[in-house]
């Protein structure tokens, strides 16, 4: 019995560094939101530099739900810290200036080009600011 146990933990192992091995290969740009370590990421289970993982968040049609519904706090956990509309660049804070957001309760993700709608505390809309 406990030899099949271990059999069976040797061979979970090694399925999982095969099924990761072609993962990494399939997918091996860091930026790609299809990269092994972004996905281990958004799910709790591996650490990445936080700008790439923001940036990671362009290409991913899920990224919604990493940041909507989430408070500031946690939002910070995930990513590290938020900007206000006073401490991002010129260009951001412009965008926001003539979004008609200007009342908005608003923060940016890190030096990222996501803003971050706040509704209530919570983040109710994720925009992408691009030119």
């Amino acid at each position: 019995m406990k030899r099949t146990l271990i059999r069976s933990g040797i061979l979970l192992v090694i399925a999982g560094l095969l099924v990761s091995g072609t993962w990494a290969v399939m997918y091996p740009g860091s930026e790609d939101p299809k990269n092994i370590r972004y996905v281990l990421w958004k799910y709790g289970l591996c650490e990445m530099d936080l700008d790439r993982a923001a940036g990671n968040m362009i290409g991913d049609s899920n990224r919604n739900a990493l940041v909507l519904g989430k408070t500031r706090e946690q939002l910070r956990k995930q990513f590290g810290y938020l900007l206000s509309p006073d401490e991002v660049s010129p260009y951001l804070r412009e965008f926001y200036s003539s979004s008609g957001r200007k009342r908005a309760d608003v923060s940016f993700i890190r030096t990222s080009p996501w803003m971050v709608v706040f509704k209530n505390g919570k983040a109710d809309d994720l925009v992408l600011v691009k030119g």
